[in-house]
């Protein structure tokens, strides 16, 4: 996906963002990017809200109890990696509809948590992401300080958490669980911010009837798109109230 979008937004980065801020394309082009994740994101509510009732009622429970709950659970991943090497190759049609299906598959592998935590909990969680995500989009939009930097130290922190996570999923720590979710947290909103800003500094020159721009929003509402998703996983851990 950065490959896609390309290295030479960080070179200007200041420049051309005050240009594209004050050519007016920015609520033109970041308008385009916030729609496409709101779809992607309604898609998957819709879609989790619906899988996590039929589980919650033993309906559709086998599904995930045999083998097609890994099929379930690796699905997103392919359809991201579909997008992220494939879409250039793809018409703008196509590849809105592969985001489409993979917010759809999301929403269906995140059903689940509706076994472990009241409904109650995980609506208000949501809430508390969305205006998390919005403080920290509208940070990134705003602010004059150069992100660029950070970029490199969130995504290393990104992988260290990963690790942390597959550890301790041996382990089994309370406290390291707590630990990594707040981390979790915070290198989300960072990505938030950061993401925000590189995508203005990429949109610089829009055109948003363009196709090619078309499919590099597109790719941008997927990373924020991620960016939401999980840090509402991390806040789901501290927020959530467990069933009995």
């Amino acid at each position: 996906m950065n490959n896609y979008y390309g290295s030479s937004w960080e070179e200007n980065n200041t420049r051309q963002k005050q240009v594209f801020v004050e050519s007016g394309l920015a609520n033109a082009f970041m308008k385009q990017v916030f729609v496409i994740m709101a779809f992607g994101l309604a898609i998957s509510g819709l879609s989790a809200w619906f899988m996590g009732n039929k589980l919650l009622s033993g309906e559709w429970l086998h599904l995930f109890m045999g083998p097609m709950r890994y099929v379930i659970m690796f699905a997103p991943l392919a359809f991201v990696l579909v997008l992220s090497f494939g879409i250039q190759k793809m018409s703008y049609t196509t590849a809105s509809i592969v985001f489409g299906l993979y917010s759809l598959v999301m929403g269906l592998s995140l059903a689940p948590i509706f076994l472990v935590y009241t409904q109650a909990s995980v609506f208000k969680t949501f809430f508390v992401a969305a205006a998390s995500f919005g403080i920290m989009a509208f940070v990134g939009a705003v602010t004059k300080t150069d992100l660029t930097k950070f970029g490199s130290i969130l995504m290393m922190a990104l992988f260290g958490l990963i690790i942390a996570g597959l550890v301790n999923m041996f382990l089994r720590s309370s406290m390291m669980d707590f630990v990594i979710s707040g981390f979790g947290v915070l290198i989300f909103c960072g990505l938030t911010a950061y993401d925000t800003q590189k995508l203005i500094a990429i949109g610089a020159t829009a055109d948003t009837e363009n196709e090619g721009v078309r499919k590099v929003a597109l790719m941008g509402a997927l990373s924020l798109y991620l960016d939401f998703i999980n840090l509402f996983l991390y806040l789901l851990r501290f927020l959530g109230n467990r069933r009995d």
